[in-house]
C-alpha cells in the first residue's frame, strides 16, 4: 500500500476520484440508465442528496441504486448528503447500508460523509454510531468519516480494516479512546482529526495513550493527530510514543504546534527512520524552522513545514486557530 494515496482524501475527491476509481453519481430515480455507464466495479458511485430536507429522496435514491445495479461488484462507495445533514442524524444512512450489507460482497473503500462546506459544513454534520459500518462489512479495507457531532464509536475487532480516518472539526474523546480500545490487526493508515473544544473536541493526551502504545496496532504504518489545538501536548507525548518506532510517516499538522511542542519532538526519539514528517499549518518561529529543518538535513526524511501561521496581531494573547473547525 502507498501511503501517500491517503493523505489527501479530499483532494482526490476534488480530483473526481476516490479508492483510485473515477467517481460515478449514482442514477437518479426514474430515470433510464444512461449508455455511458461504467460496470460496477469500475467506478466509485457517489450517492448524496443536499437539498433533500428529510432524506426521502436519499433512501429512494439509494433503494433504486440497489435495484437497478448490481452492487454486488461494487468496490468502492461515497456516502455524501443523506438529506438535512445539518439536522438529521446519520442513522438512518447507516441503516440503509447495513440493511443491504449482503448486496455488497466486494465493497473495500467507504467514504462516509463526504459533503463539501459548501453543503454543510464539517461541524455541522450530525453524524451517529458509526460502529455498524464496521460490523456489517467485515472485508472493508478503508473507512473514512466525515463530521464529529454526535458521532459515536464503540470498541470493536476489524480483521481487514488497512485505512481509517476521521476528519473533524472536534473529535469526541471517546471516539479516540474506541479506536485505541479496537483491535484492527491489519490497520496500517490511521488519521484522527482532534479539533477543538468549541465544537466537541474534547480529547486530552491521556485519551491517546493506548493508540500511542500501539499494543492493538501492530502493522501500522501512519498515524495522524492532527488538527488540534492541543498539538503541542500531542506532540510531546508522540516524542515517547512506543507506536512511533515503526511508523514510515507521522502527520502533527493543521494544528497550533509551536515551538515547544517542536522541540519537544526533537529532544524525543529518533525520527530519522520516518519517510515523511508533516507539520503544515504550524507556528513555528523561524528559528524553530530552521531547527527542525537542520535536524533532519541529510536524513532523507520528507519534512513539510508548509502554512507557517503567526497570530493575529490584534489579539491580547497569542491567539492560534486550527486549519478546520467549523
Amino acid at each position: 500500500m502507498n501511503l501517500s494515496e491517503f493523505s489527501d482524501a479530499d483532494g482526490a475527491l476534488r480530483n473526481g476520484t476516490y479508492a483510485g476509481l473515477p467517481i460515478t453519481p449514482v442514477p437518479k430515480r426514474g430515470e433510464p440508465l444512461p449508455q455511458d455507464l461504467p460496470a460496477p466495479e469500475a467506478a466509485a458511485w457517489r450517492i448524496g442528496h443536499w437539498e433533500d430536507d428529510d432524506g426521502q429522496e436519499f433512501e429512494a435514491a439509494f433503494r433504486h441504486f440497489v435495484a437497478t445495479l448490481d452492487t454486488a461488484k461494487v468496490a468502492a462507495l461515497i456516502v455524501g448528503n443523506w438529506g438535512g445533514a445539518y439536522n438529521n442524524s446519520s442513522a438512518k444512512a447507516i441503516g440503509l447500508l447495513t440493511e443491504h450489507a449482503d448486496r455488497f460482497p466486494a465493497l473495500r473503500s467507504l467514504f462516509f460523509g463526504a459533503m463539501a462546506s459548501e453543503e454543510c459544513e464539517i461541524s455541522w454534520i450530525q453524524q451517529s454510531d458509526v460502529t455498524p459500518l464496521l460490523t456489517a462489512f467485515p472485508l472493508l479495507e478503508r473507512l473514512e468519516v466525515r463530521g464529529g457531532s454526535g458521532l459515536l464509536l464503540r470498541p470493536v475487532r476489524h480483521d481487514n480494516l488497512r485505512v481509517l480516518r476521521f476528519e473533524t472539526g472536534g473529535l469526541p474523546a471517546s471516539v479516540v479512546r474506541a479506536v485505541g480500545d479496537s483491535e484492527f490487526p491489519a490497520l496500517e493508515y490511521l488519521a484522527l482529526w482532534l479539533g477543538t473544544s468549541e465544537y466537541g473536541g474534547d480529547s486530552a493526551v491521556a485519551d491517546l495513550e493506548t493508540i500511542l502504545s500501539g499494543e492493538r496496532l501492530p502493522v501500522l504504518r501512519h498515524l495522524g493527530l492532527q488538527d488540534s489545538e492541543i498539538q503541542d501536548e500531542v506532540a510531546a507525548a508522540v516524542a515517547s510514543a512506543p507506536v512511533v518506532a515503526r511508523l514510515e510517516s507521522l502527520s502533527l499538522s493543521m494544528g497550533v504546534l509551536g515551538d515547544e511542542g517542536a522541540e519537544a519532538l526533537l529532544s524525543g526519539q529518533p525520527l530519522t527512520h520516518l519517510k515523511r514528517l508533516d507539520l503544515h499549518h504550524h507556528y513555528l518561529t523561524d528559528p524553530m524552522v530552521d531547527k527542525v529543518r537542520a535536524a533532519f538535513a541529510g536524513s532523507g526524511v520528507e519534512v513539510d513545514l508548509s502554512e507557517q501561521e503567526e497570530p493575529d496581531e490584534d489579539e491580547d494573547d497569542d491567539w492560534r486557530y486550527v486549519a478546520v473547525s467549523e
